[in-house]
């Protein structure tokens, strides 16, 4: 097994722990509460400012 295919396993590994978490019952609460988090418009302003702070720094 080479490098490559070692970290390509390694990561869908990964994304199919994630994806399992997403999936339970405390990966659901984590999203509510993202999802709640983000509807706030203090903390749509704050994601505006970080993305243009990020934005800025390609150019």
């Amino acid at each position: 097994m080479t490098q490559d295919t070692r970290s390509e396993d390694d990561m869908s590994a990964l994304m199919q722990r994630i994806s399992a978490f997403l999936r339970s019952p405390k990966g659901q609460q984590l999203v509510d509460r993202g999802r709640r988090e983000l509807a706030k418009p203090e903390n749509q302003a704050r994601l505006k400012q970080a993305a243009g702070r990020l934005s800025g720094r390609r150019r």
